[in-house]
């Protein structure tokens, strides 16, 4: 599985998923931190990653745009 992060994740959850073998890369490790959320499912899409996000921007871009990928993790955290 390949993951990339969105910003509002800290980078270093990155170490524990590579630790378990698991391919991800953050956002702000490529100089993306403030790049476009329609930029990072583009980069997604092209490396055929999952983009790992806590905003639920990412759905609703790709219910508009009728693209069949990337696939989009949305974390939510209640408090």
């Amino acid at each position: 599985m390949k993951l990339l992060l969105d910003q509002g994740l800290p980078r270093s959850t990155v170490f524990p998923l590579r630790a378990a073998g698991i391919d991800a890369v953050h956002v702000g490790e490529r100089a993306l931190a403030t790049a476009p959320d329609s930029v990072m499912l583009d980069i997604a899409r092209r490396e055929q990653r999952v983009v790992v996000t806590l905003d639920a921007d990412f759905h609703a871009l790709l219910a508009l745009s009728g693209a069949a990928g990337p696939s989009v993790i949305r974390i939510r955290i209640w408090r």
